[in-house]
């Protein structure tokens, strides 16, 4: 049976899509969850996640959730190739790189994308000291997380969150910390 998903309104395919990854948990099939959850690019994500002391496989589910691995990627905010780098935000990296060689119009070269998205990890978790907290600015931005932090109504203790107060940052960090799980679980 072909199914044609152009014809798919979003949420029948988002039910397709989880019903199918629940016979995959029931069959117990990792080679096609495998195939769902890749490990593409893997020799530049080993290369900066240990030149960056990053865990692979959150790298790999960054990936995953941003772009699902196409390096031609743009999302509608223009954020762009396989890590879904803004252009402010390489510029920023680049200018806190001692190398510095990549433009812009490097942004979809996947070697420097994921080098620079790691980076960005690196720096995250540097600042926050958490993976839960670096997912989410990751999403939403430094700045709006150290104001979620400073703010009781998300944080009672000022270094970690009770509350996501965007809805699809939440759902954003949920998503890749579910993928980190897989990726662990599968590798």
């Amino acid at each position: 049976m072909v199914i044609c998903m152009q014809r798919i309104k979003k949420p029948v395919a988002v039910l397709l899509a989880v019903g199918l990854l629940a016979c995959c948990a029931y069959v117990g099939t990792d080679a096609l969850k495998r195939k769902l959850y890749p490990k593409g690019y893997a020799e530049y994500v080993e290369k900066y996640c240990g030149m960056y002391g990053i865990d692979p496989n959150l790298a790999y589910a960054v990936i995953h959730t941003e772009s699902g691995f196409d390096s031609d990627a743009v999302s509608s905010l223009g954020a762009c190739g396989l890590m879904q780098l803004m252009p402010e935000t390489f510029e920023w990296l680049r200018s806190k790189d001692e190398e510095e060689a990549e433009h812009f119009s490097d942004v979809f070269d996947p070697e420097t994308n994921i080098r620079y998205g790691v980076f960005f990890l690196s720096l995250l978790m540097r600042q926050f000291g958490s993976e839960h907290l670096s997912i989410a600015a990751y999403h939403a931005g430094m700045g709006r997380v150290r104001s979620w932090l400073c703010d009781s109504a998300f944080s009672s203790d000022g270094k970690s969150l009770h509350t996501i107060p965007f809805p699809d940052t939440e759902h954003y960090v949920n998503k890749v910390r579910r993928a980190k799980l897989i990726y662990e679980a599968l590798y």
